[in-house]
C-alpha cells in the first residue's frame, strides 16, 4: 500500500499542467488505461544538482480503488532539498505517491474536494499485469471518479 494524495491544475507550481519528466505526456493527463496512464508525481532527491526520481519516470502503478493505470512523469516536492519534504521520506513508512486530477477552468473548490477525496492509503501494485479493469477516464472531469470497494485504508 502506498499514502496518495492528488494535486491539479490549481495547485501544480506553477499553475498548469507541466510536468517534469514526460513519457507518454507532454502535460500531466490520461486517461487510466494503460496504453493512457494518468501522470503521477513521485518524491525525489536533488543530489549534485541532479534531480533523482524515487521511482524511474516511466514507472506504472495500478490502484484498485481508482481502477486507474498511472506512470511516473512529474515530481512532488519542491525547493532547493526536496528530499527533506513528506513525498520523498513518505507517510507512516508507506511511500507517498501524488496523482494528478487535472482540473483547468473547472472550480477550484471541486478540483481540491477530489483532492480529498483520492487522498488516502491505497492497495497499489507496482510494474502491473496490462489487464486490469479499468474505469477509463481522468480522475476529474467536472466530477471526482467513485472510489471502488477496495481502498486499503481511507484517511
Amino acid at each position: 500500500s502506498a499514502y496518495f494524495t492528488a494535486y491539479g491544475w490549481p495547485d501544480n507550481t506553477p499553475a498548469s499542467a507541466n510536468i517534469s519528466h514526460g513519457v507518454i505526456h507532454s502535460k500531466a493527463g490520461g486517461t487510466g488505461t494503460y496504453a493512457d496512464p494518468i501522470t503521477l508525481a513521485v518524491g525525489h532527491s536533488i543530489i549534485s544538482g541532479n534531480d533523482i526520481l524515487d521511482y524511474p519516470k516511466g514507472t506504472k502503478f495500478y490502484v484498485p480503488a481508482y481502477k486507474k493505470y498511472l506512470i511516473v512523469e512529474d515530481t512532488c516536492g519542491d525547493g532547493n532539498t526536496p528530499q527533506n519534504g513528506p513525498c520523498h521520506s513518505g507517510k507512516d513508512g508507506k511511500p507517498w505517491l501524488d496523482v494528478w486530477v487535472g482540473g483547468e477552468g473547472a472550480n477550484v473548490s471541486s478540483v481540491y474536494s477530489c483532492q480529498e477525496k483520492v487522498t488516502g492509503v491505497f492497495t497499489v501494485i507496482q510494474d502491473p499485469a496490462s489487464n486490469y479493469a479499468v474505469n477509463v477516464g481522468p480522475i476529474f472531469s467536472g466530477t471526482c471518479i467513485s472510489l471502488s470497494s477496495n481502498i486499503a485504508i481511507k484517511i
